[in-house]
């Protein structure tokens, strides 16, 4: 039931209104930029999530940026997290020798399954299965050149709920690190590692923020990050030379990029953009280049509130 409440003068409506309403927010935005995004959105019929914030001039813009989607390999990102805050407690060594075997455990049933050569970003980690090799190495493998292989000997190794755990610190509740690649068997049960556009930007923005970790294991992250061997989407129509720290993720019909860019004489930003659907990877490539684009190159300009679209629900993404 409604309190009742006494009859007021309309003057001390107004003082009481103006006593209580917070100031009005101003957000550094660029309208032009998100008018350009939204068409380019409205192109397709494909699920896309987009989220972008500017470190320096507060500018964000987000489409669908709490849409759950298949992680693909953007989930090696919160495992590299996990690993150097494990390093920082002293848990772990970045010298430490990983034994490397290509024999894994379904999350399922505990069965085992393997990983294929040629389905890996890195076959070259699998000459060394039998031997071991340093855990800083294969935390590089694992994001430059998107190795299943190190990513699962890695997760074995630190547990995937530690991922998850430590993404819940930073205030990211949706994405989830369940497993390692490959798991055929946690796949067909849906248990699969998903993410959102929002969550991806704040593990990036961790690494940025000078708080989560040391000033060391931040530095030695980007720079993993910057060594990326796979630069078909966000880099693609930057200029050339732009310090991109980044890590996409490719499955079948799913592909995505986030990155932190370093523009010269300001600070970074951080743009993540998922895509689902799309059975052409170049095209899927395209669209996230050409967001990327228009990011880039509306940055700096404009000031006003943000515009919103009108909320679509395309409902939960990702198998």
């Amino acid at each position: 039931m409604r309190p009742f409440l006494p009859a007021l003068a309309p003057l001390a409506l107004l003082v009481l209104a103006c006593a209580s309403a917070p100031p009005p927010r101003r957000v550094t935005t660029a309208p032009q930029v998100v008018g350009r995004i939204d068409d380019i959105l409205q192109r397709y019929t494909q699920p896309i999530a987009v989220s972008y914030h500017h470190l320096g001039t507060g500018l964000t813009i987000e489409r669908e940026e709490h849409v759950s989607f298949h992680a693909a390999s953007t989930m090696k990102v919160p495992v590299m997290m996990a690993l150097y805050r494990a390093v920082e407690r002293g848990e772990l060594s970045l010298g430490q020798p990983i034994p490397v075997k290509n024999e894994f455990r379904s999350i399922v049933d505990g069965s085992a399954y393997t990983l294929d050569p040629a389905e890996d970003g890195d076959p070259d980690l699998y000459q060394a299965v039998g031997g071991t090799r340093p855990l800083a190495e294969l935390i590089r493998r694992m994001i430059i050149r998107s190795s299943n292989l190190a990513t699962n000997l890695l997760i074995e190794r630190i547990g995937a709920s530690r991922a998850t755990d430590l993404m819940r610190e930073l205030g990211a509740y949706e994405i989830q690190v369940l497993r390692g690649v490959e798991d055929g068997k946690a796949y067909t049960a849906g248990l699969n590692n998903l993410t959102s556009a929002k969550d991806l930007r704040i593990a990036l923005e961790a690494l940025v923020d000078g708080k989560t970790f040391s000033e060391r294991s931040s530095s030695e992250m980007i720079e993993i990050l910057k060594a990326q061997e796979f630069n078909e989407k966000i880099p693609a129509q930057l200029p050339k030379g732009i310090p991109i720290a980044h890590k996409t993720g490719d499955i079948t019909g799913i592909h995505h990029d986030a990155a932190i860019v370093f523009p010269p004489d300001e600070k970074p930003y951080v743009l993540v953009v998922l895509t689902e659907g799309f059975r052409d990877e170049k095209e899927a490539n395209r669209v996230i280049a050409e967001i990327s684009r228009a990011v880039w190159e509306g940055r700096r300009a404009g000031d006003g509130e943000l515009p919103r679209r009108n909320p679509v629900d395309s409902g939960p993404v990702g198998r």
